[in-house]
């Protein structure tokens, strides 16, 4: 055999050793290496911060799906987000917000699981019970149509208003009887806490009466869970097309976890509940 001809087969030799390492070494990487998901999330405390961190530890751990968040400091800015491509998914609303959303948006994002509810509570510096009102007091609810339904239905639940039937975005003329003639004051969902001193009660969102540094365990009605707050639960959304994903699946089981569960109660106590195992009664 001439020289050169060995030469040649020793360099095809060569190249089929080389090939066959890439694809048993690197060309199906792709198979076994970390999927990235960017989820798109309100900015907020250091709470909330252990609590994100701790998914995207579990999610990378256990399911090798890395996780980048983007946040927002305003509220109608995720889900454009998830529309536009900008984020995967995103955490940060309830079911009600998302409906109306998509209502107002033509969107097609839906809820892929559910993550926590953060009751909404009643507070007052003139009574300790509702059941101290007297007939004609006033109640400070949040003005904007999602909160302000929730607030009365807070106060439909606390027995002190009932609506006309089928309600199920409950408006002040939603109101069929009112026995105590209750004044409710429609003020901005900013402004109900800083309102206690001129009303005799007042519905306040939590992150609200945090700000103001009013106490959860100071209030004197918490929102209860059933039928009616289920709509209130946090989840995390995807579009449509996409809620079937497996990374996207993950990050919600990461999410869903004992882990998570116990370090909500030590970071919120009964402020912030997870919910993905709740008795809706």
């Amino acid at each position: 055999m001439k020289r050169s001809t060995k030469w040649i087969i020793g360099i095809v030799v060569v190249l089929v050793i080389v090939v066959a390492g890439y694809f048993s070494f690197g060309g199906n990487k792709k198979s076994t290496s970390s999927q990235t998901v960017t989820v798109g999330i309100m900015s907020g405390t250091s709470k909330d911060d252990k609590i994100w961190n701790a998914v995207a530890k579990i999610a990378k751990d256990k399911y090798k799906v890395n996780v980048k968040y983007k946040k927002f400091t305003d509220y109608t800015q995720p889900n454009k987000a998830v529309a536009n491509g900008d984020v995967d998914i995103d955490a940060f609303q309830h079911y009600d917000f998302l409906a109306d959303w998509n209502k107002s948006n033509k969107g097609s994002i839906v809820p892929i699981g559910k993550t926590f509810i953060t009751p909404i509570r009643v507070y007052s510096k003139k009574v300790k019970s509702l059941n101290d009102l007297k007939t004609g007091a006033t109640i400070a609810v949040p003005n904007d149509a999602t909160n302000e339904s929730r607030a009365l239905f807070v106060l439909k639940n606390a027995g002190l208003i009932t609506f006309k039937p089928g309600t199920t975005q409950a408006t002040l003329s939603a109101i069929a009887k009112n026995p105590k003639k209750i004044k409710i004051k429609e003020l901005d969902a900013s402004q109900t806490a800083r309102a206690l001193s001129d009303v005799d009660a007042a519905v306040i969102n939590t992150n609200f009466a945090q700000t103001a540094g009013l106490n959860y365990k100071s209030a004197i009605y918490v929102e209860p869970i059933n039928k009616d707050s289920e709509k209130w639960i946090n989840i995390v959304a995807a579009e449509k097309k996409d809620k079937n994903k497996k990374a996207y699946k993950d990050y919600v089981k990461a999410f869903q976890t004992k882990k998570i569960k116990n370090l909500i109660n030590k970071e919120y106590g009964q402020a912030e509940i997870a919910a993905w195992d709740l008795k809706i009664k």
